[in-house]
């Protein structure tokens, strides 16, 4: 089926004139959203607590920010950006009690409409604007002029125009400069933990870190571990960021590129493929969510647990260490957590 694909053309910024969009949340999405709306004219407004550390850092920006209710109060447009484990509890007591029927509940990521986890009265539209990127490279292309692509769908559409705002709201983070894909909640929500889960953050970072441990397992070097596992993953993927996994190989050595042909499939073979379907079995089921938030409602035990465990690996020593001899990489990092 042929994808709908959207630009700056096919939007008009011009349904947010005289609104106001409520960004609730100031993490990694929300600051993003939230300066990039504000950059492209919208009237924002950052909802959060009053004891939030985000609250300077808003104001900080140039924003206007209030408590959650009342920020919900005063949009006709509420864009939440909370983490996936928080946003149920916030919509129920602070967001659902201050909307309006027309209102247009908006999320960056499908998780807690698509698994029912907030339930959106009838009369109140719905859409998602999910940038395919972390908050901070949503941010930091917005400000080079360009854009990320952004999904973009709609679940309640009581006034008939939720898709043309979703493209507004889109257009106005950067989405249009690079392509707004219209999708599902179904799809984007399933795809993105299995993405999330089996390649982009958990594989790669099992994959990795069973790399450094072979090779440090078997007497050589933890420095030569670090670099040949997990510091040159950068070069590799940017040659197929920029132009795919055929150039790639074109780039590396001719042997790297026949190691890459015989070793590759005996490392990730048919078995990975069956545990990945168990995988995508398991998000589709909608066990993985509500695994997710049980554990954080009973206090995050278990993933707290796990951070600690990830976090005292001997490979997170080695990288500080190493890292600290290239001091170049800090410059115009994306991630600083004193500003987002």
């Amino acid at each position: 089926m042929a994808l709908n694909i959207y630009y700056d053309k096919d939007a008009d910024l011009g349904r947010l004139a005289g609104k106001t969009v409520a960004v609730i949340g100031y993490g990694s999405q929300g600051h993003a959203h939230a300066q990039n709306l504000h950059a492209s004219g919208v009237k924002v407004v950052v909802g959060l607590r009053k004891d939030s550390a985000s609250w300077a850092k808003a104001e900080g920006a140039g924003l206007e920010v209030a408590t959650v209710a009342d920020a919900a109060r005063r949009a006709e447009v509420i864009m939440l950006t909370l983490p996936d484990e928080l946003a149920a509890d916030v919509y129920r007591e602070e967001v659902a009690p201050n909307i309006e029927a027309g209102n247009y509940i908006a999320v960056a990521h499908g998780f807690n409409i698509h698994f029912q986890a907030i339930q959106v009265p009838e009369d109140v539209n719905v859409f998602m604007v999910a940038p395919k990127g972390p908050g901070h490279t949503v941010r930091d292309h917005f400000e080079q002029g360009r854009g990320l692509p952004c999904l973009v769908a709609v679940h309640q559409d009581p006034t008939g125009d939720t898709l043309q705002m979703a493209l507004a709201y889109a257009s106005g983070v950067g989405g249009g400069r690079a392509g707004i894909i219209e999708t599902t909640f179904k799809e984007e929500t399933e795809t993105d933990l299995f993405g999330e889960q089996a390649v982009l953050c958990g594989g790669l970072t099992s994959l990795m870190k069973a790399g450094y441990e072979t090779l440090v397992e078997a007497g050589y070097a933890p420095e030569m571990a670090y670099f040949e596992c997990i510091h040159e993953v950068k070069l590799i993927v940017d040659l197929i960021y920029q132009d795919g996994v055929a150039n790639m190989r074109y780039s590396v050595s001719n042997t790297a590129e026949y190691g890459d042909f015989v070793s590759g499939p005996r490392v990730i073979d048919a078995g990975v493929k069956e545990r990945m379907k168990e995988v995508l079995a398991d998000i589709q089921s909608g066990e993985f969510a509500k695994r997710f938030i049980l554990d954080n409602k009973s206090g995050g035990v278990s993933f707290n647990a796990m951070r600690r465990q990830a976090a005292e690996h001997p490979m997170e020593e080695v990288g500080a260490r190493l890292r600290g001899l290239m001091p170049w990489l800090k410059e115009g990092r994306l991630v600083d957590r004193s500003k987002n």
